[in-house]
């Protein structure tokens, strides 16, 4: 693991790897691309094919760590007996909304998070069609980037007062119906529907206080945002099997890859975190 004051050219690495995957989405973007559909029904585009090569070809000329991306195979190997003896390894997502993609309405990042000892301590998303850039690294904190702008600190808002309304936002396309029922016990509600890893980066730069996700996601959707959610002061939780406690996400602790179903989050609120649990069970 490279030394905090060795993270900053560390980062910057990541985002031009991040950026050269994104050049290489635009350029299928805006074509005739073909699609397929992978064993469990999910699109695949090209694109997504195309950044995975050049991110994990990237990443594995400047690291020694392993690699798992949404489009490793088993040719990659990166099956569980691998990943479970992995301390520290990068998490990506090529391609994360690749409906979006497909529909063309511009909501679709390249995710790319290290995790380390099953926490995610850097985090790269990035948002080609926007050129929006959201970066984080536990020393140097959580930043956004439009196009040729100076990044700008971020961090995640306070909870509204009493007389102030939550905003909320929400998949475009899974688990609506639950999202209204967690919004009913808030009062005065606005919400926000949005596509990829976007909605996670909007908690962390404070333009939305909750997005509770009552549908199924994996480990590469969350990670990068994940570490940029709580670099900038927030926080992703999920409910124990066990009990009704809210723990943060965690990374490489099982077999499976799916999340259990979570909440992003500043502070936890009393106005909040009982419905959410009872309907996360």
């Amino acid at each position: 693991m490279p030394k905090p004051s060795e993270m900053v050219a560390f980062v910057d690495d990541v985002i031009a790897i991040a950026q050269q995957a994104g050049q290489a989405i635009m350029e299928i973007y805006q074509t005739d691309f073909k699609q397929y559909e992978k064993s469990d029904t999910s699109p695949l585009t090209e694109a997504d094919l195309a950044a995975h090569h050049i991110i994990v070809d990237g990443l594995k000329k400047m690291s020694s760590y392993p690699c798992l991306s949404e489009e490793s195979g088993e040719a990659d190997g990166v099956d569980w007996q691998q990943r479970k003896d992995w301390g520290i390894y990068w998490l990506i997502d090529p391609l994360d909304g690749t409906k979006e993609f497909i529909n063309k309405n511009d909501e679709f990042t390249v995710n790319i998070a290290l995790i380390e000892n099953g926490k995610a301590v850097l985090g790269v998303v990035y948002c080609p069609p926007l050129d929006r850039l959201y970066f984080a690294e536990q020393s140097m904190g959580a930043f956004r980037q439009d196009g040729l702008q100076p990044a700008q600190k971020i961090s995640v808002a306070d909870a509204p007062k009493e007389s102030e309304v939550w905003k909320i936002v929400g998949s475009r396309r899974h688990g609506a119906e639950a999202l209204e029922k967690f919004a009913e016990q808030l009062g005065d509600v606005e919400t926000v529907s949005m596509g990829s890893s976007l909605k996670l980066c909007l908690v962390a730069e404070g333009a939305a206080h909750l997005y509770p996700r009552l549908a199924l996601t994996c480990e590469w959707d969350t990670g990068a945002a994940q570490a940029i959610v709580e670099i900038a002061g927030g926080q992703v939780l999920a409910p124990t099997k066990t009990s009704d406690e809210l723990l943060p996400l965690m990374y490489g602790q099982k077999e499976e890859l799916l999340n259990p179903f979570f909440i992003v989050c500043g502070p936890v609120s009393e106005k909040w975190q009982s419905t959410f649990i009872s309907l996360s069970k």
